[in-house]
């Protein structure tokens, strides 16, 4: 069955106009029927007086769509973007953040980029640089079998997309716009691409991402610049589209050319732009792998490729695994993790206790590679996840147990699923009976949510256990505890050679 398409709206720059646009929505919504999101690219706020933008942030009017908007590209809006990790600015109304990659429910991947270009250190509030484009790229090709991303939104232009193409018009593209977009669309190979700041429409022939006769085919990209919202010679600022998620398509239906396909406008000039030697290309290192005697009955681990130590001399070296940007207690090639802690080793996770846990089976399934949350993590990964967690729900209910999985996607940087007698941040609930429970959160959010209200006495009538760091315990007990949990969980431990 086809999956169903959804529907979205790209507009240009806003700059401040916000009745003009959100009433043009609405216009387009009761002919053609209700959409699923709207993208604001360029600049979202003007020079205009704020009066207007009152009414959207007190609420006394409302977007009617759910509206995600790039950041500042000068220093007068720079103030409306507090938060550089992004944050609800209205209703209906959410600022992406300076970069990152924001994945939907359906599975859509929209990298967003936000702000203008900049090679000068310190990098101004409203500008990006080398090292945040090196960032996403690396941070999307460490994900397995990575072959492009949905949607990229800029607000500069990339230079040189006119190459091949069909005329841009008075936007001369081989002196205006950013040769690091350039570089960072030809790396991540969006299927759509948006930008603006011109204030001019733009829709460019799509081009591929392959090379004819040396590449298997790839999906082809379509570059659309829009033009600022209410402009007088009423060039398109609105472009309404269908997407199915790439993760959900049929690869030959994803790969299909257009009949107007050109070559790819940026492959021999990328090369050339200052981008060239600041952001090299990923290499296929060999992954950590890790080894750990934590029973010498109960058998060698496997490897971080999935097949035994000792049975081949030559493994397959899988891609390099994500990588922190700092120290992290999570990752396990860390040296800040407690890795007496940890009982259970499989081929993309670990299983280890909490430090002071709730309980003394109070367990964390944490990936072996750096992922801020569930929605990052490769197909691989989410089905050791899914495998760690049925393991547990029988393992618990052997004891006569019952057991809840939660997650924090909310000033956290490495992924723990814990489970204690879902580029947005959300808390998920996962129930042994099958209910799951979702918040997205907007605003301020209590970092121990999930463990107080486990410890309240509604539930498990242990409040004085609330802050984990009243309940840490020696060393040599933690160890006596892994030990013990090691030894009941070792019959369910699907980790173990047979």
């Amino acid at each position: 069955m086809a999956e169903k398409p959804l529907r979205l709206l790209a507009c240009g720059d806003v700059e401040g106009k916000f009745d003009v646009l959100f009433n043009r929505v609405r216009t387009i919504q009761k002919k053609s029927g209700n959409f699923d999101l709207l993208l604001c690219v360029g600049n979202f706020f003007g020079s205009t007086p704020d009066a207007e933008w009152e009414e959207y942030k007190t609420g006394v009017k409302k977007a009617p769509i759910q509206t995600y908007v790039l950041g500042a590209n000068n220093q007068e809006t720079v103030k409306y973007f507090q938060d550089v990790d992004g944050c609800e600015l209205a209703e209906n109304i959410t600022y992406l953040g300076r970069k990152g990659v924001f994945t939907g429910s359906s599975g859509l991947q929209i990298v967003y980029l936000s702000g203008t270009e900049s090679l000068n250190e310190p990098v101004p509030g409203y500008s990006f640089s080398p090292k945040d484009v090196f960032s996403l790229r690396t941070t999307l090709w460490s994900t397995s079998q990575f072959k492009g991303v949905d949607i990229l939104l800029t607000s500069p232009w990339p230079k040189y997309v006119g190459n091949f193409g069909n005329s841009s018009g008075e936007v001369d593209t081989k002196k205006c716009g950013s040769a690091l977009i350039s570089s960072l669309a030809t790396g991540l190979k969006p299927r759509y691409h948006f930008a603006a700041l011109e204030k001019t429409y733009y829709e460019r022939l799509p081009y591929r991402n392959h090379i004819i006769l040396q590449e298997n085919a790839q999906h082809a990209t379509r570059f659309i610049a829009l033009a600022n919202v209410g402009n007088p010679e009423k060039k398109k600022y609105l472009y309404a589209f269908s997407i199915v998620p790439m993760k959900l398509m049929d690869v030959a239906e994803l790969v299909k050319q257009p009949p107007d396909v050109t070559e790819n406008p940026y492959r021999k000039f990328v090369k050339q732009a200052s981008i060239g030697k600041q952001i090299p290309a990923p290499e296929e290192d060999s992954a950590c792998q890790f080894f750990f005697d934590l029973n010498e009955k109960q058998g060698r681990k496997r490897s971080s490729t999935g097949r035994d130590s000792k049975s081949s001399p030559h493994p397959k070296q899988p891609r390099k695994l994500p990588q922190p940007p700092g120290p992290c207690w999570f990752c396990l090639a860390s040296p800040e993790v407690e890795k007496h802690l940890v009982v259970s080793v499989g081929t993309h996770c670990y299983l280890a206790l909490a430090k002071g846990g709730l309980s003394d089976d109070h367990v964390l399934i944490l990936p072996i590679g750096h992922y801020q949350s569930v929605v990052e993590l490769s197909a691989e990964v989410v089905e050791e996840v899914e495998q760690y967690k049925a393991t547990l729900r029988r393992f618990f209910k052997s004891q006569g147990k019952r057991c809840i999985l939660f997650e924090r996607n909310y000033k956290s940087h490495h992924l723990q699923l814990q489970i204690a007698q879902p580029g947005a941040a959300y808390f998920y609930v996962e129930l042994d009976t099958g209910e799951k429970l979702f918040h997205r959160i907007k605003k301020n959010f209590p970092l121990q949510f999930g463990r107080e209200v486990l410890a309240s006495e509604a539930i498990l009538n242990i409040p004085d256990k609330s802050d984990w760091r009243q309940c840490q315990i020696s060393k040599e007990e933690e160890e006596t505890l892994a030990r013990h949990f090691r030894k009941d969980f070792e019959p369910f431990d699907f980790t173990l050679d047979d």
